[in-house]
């Protein structure tokens, strides 16, 4: 029996959408990496689960989705840098953490570099978005790590980010030579130590 016109969707029903919205992006956000934006709907349906129609009631047009996967990325990096502050036994360990939560936000931006570059309006948004959510969140890990005596103080949120894209960025070029991003962002944060580069 369907809902009487006008009526709230029942909580079960709204919880349903909700999932199948997070599985979506999630999907999309793989999809987007391994095959590249243009990837087939259906492919994106398949991995989360859900039919095509689904994706296209919650997202009507590819430019959609793609704003959707960026901001939703974005968003659990915002939530995840006072979770980690709050759960890990050190705050540089709360940073280190954060950071490789950032590789994988910035292997998927990769994925979208294309589109997110393509000049549509649609997207002019989306650079500001980063910077209005990530930097703060950057700052307040890299202040808590300097108050603990962990780090340098006075470090620059931008700089550590670009740097971290710039590494990502490396793998790119590597032509077939072991690069290994995790291992070499590891060795940028451990750089920021009292003494690194004594």
């Amino acid at each position: 029996m369907s809902d009487a016109p006008g009526t709230a969707a029942p909580p079960q029903r709204r919880a349903d959408a909700r999932r199948n919205a997070g599985s979506v992006l999630d999907a999309a956000a793989a999809v987007f990496v391994d095959s590249g934006v243009d990837a087939p709907i259906r492919e994106i349906a398949a991995r989360a689960g859900v039919g095509t129609a689904t994706i296209y009631r919650h997202y009507p047009t590819r430019a959609d989705l793609i704003v959707a996967v960026y901001r939703s990325q974005v968003q659990s990096l915002s939530e995840a840098g006072p979770a980690l502050l709050a759960a890990e036994p050190s705050p540089h360990r709360a940073l280190t953490r954060w950071i490789d939560q950032f590789v994988d936000f910035v292997v998927t931006k990769q994925g979208l570099a294309s589109v997110l570059q393509s000049g549509e309006s649609c997207y002019d948004p989306l650079h500001d978005y980063f910077l209005e959510h990530l930097v703060p969140v950057c700052t307040r890990l890299l202040d808590a790590a300097a108050a603990a005596g962990e780090i340098v103080p006075g470090q620059d949120p931008n700089e550590l980010m670009r740097g971290v894209g710039s590494i990502c960025a490396g793998a790119n070029a590597s032509k077939g030579v072991r690069y290994d991003v995790r291992h070499l962002v590891r060795l940028l944060i451990n750089g920021l130590r009292p003494g690194a580069d004594s």
